[in-house]
């Protein structure tokens, strides 16, 4: 495997996630703002637990539905199972790009996620364009066809400047009708304002700065999209598998779906 450009003294966002979900691809610095997020609100991993079942159960519920294309964006860590091995469970021939601008993640992504139907391809949101011009993505998927845009806790690490309604307008623009738009977002509305300070201050001495957003802001990136039910919920609460444990949801995030009109 090609080694990242990354010797591990600064914490990122990729690898504090993987550090938050038991995984093994982080170093000191991401277990150490882990375990401050957690000191402080001990609901964070289960927070991130449950943004990443909500990922999954969306694309499970998107290749149910048809969909066989993917383009996870921020994708982070490879963590069994994948997009590709949850969509493949009923579409066995679905093709996903895994899209980050993390050499760590590209690296690891590169060696783990490979295949038939397969790419792990740098990219930055804040450029879409250029996202959707990359010669693997319009190798593997058909945008003349449905696809799953995947926007999991990504869109929260774009700011104000570079305003993500354009970015998702860009992408929504490029897709035909049917298509799916699946997110999860850190959300001030839910979140008390303590913990928003407190991640603020954490992912500010990474590469990626958070930007919390209101439950407004938020429905506002599914402009264009018919949202699913249940709407915009707490990731927990989007269409739980049956026996799912009952408890309290995390508030740190909103999560939702949506389809292009036909």
């Amino acid at each position: 495997m090609t080694e990242a450009p990354d010797d591990g003294h600064q914490a990122s966002a990729a690898r504090i996630y993987n550090a938050l979900l038991g995984g093994d691809i982080n170093f000191a610095a991401d277990r150490a703002a882990a375990a401050l997020l957690e000191s402080k609100y001990p609901t964070v991993r289960q927070a991130a637990v449950a943004n990443r079942a909500f990922g999954l159960r969306a694309v499970r519920h998107a290749a149910e539905a048809g969909i066989d294309q993917f383009l996870d964006l921020g994708c982070g860590l490879p963590l069994t199972p994948n997009t590709h091995e949850v969509a493949r469970r009923s579409r066995p021939a679905a093709r996903v790009v895994y899209v980050d601008n993390d050499p760590h993640v590209i690296a690891h992504g590169e060696e783990a996620l490979r295949g038939e139907g397969l790419a792990t391809v740098p990219g930055d949101l804040r450029d879409p364009a250029a996202v959707l011009a990359h010669p693997q993505v319009r190798d593997l998927l058909d945008f003349g066809r449905p696809v799953a845009i995947l926007a999991v806790a990504v869109l929260h690490f774009i700011d104000r400047a570079d305003d993500p309604s354009r970015i998702v307008a860009t992408l929504r623009d490029a897709c035909a009708p049917g298509s799916w738009f699946v997110l999860t977002h850190a959300c001030t509305d839910t979140m008390p304002a303590g913990e928003v300070t407190t991640g603020t201050s954490v992912y500010r001495r990474t590469a990626t700065p958070v930007t919390a957003r209101t439950r407004q802001e938020i429905e506002k990136l599914f402009t264009g999209f018919e949202p699913l039910p249940p709407g915009l919920v707490s990731p927990a609460l989007w269409r739980p598998d049956p026996g799912a444990a009952d408890g309290p949801a995390p508030v740190e995030s909103l999560a939702g779906a949506g389809v292009l009109a036909r």
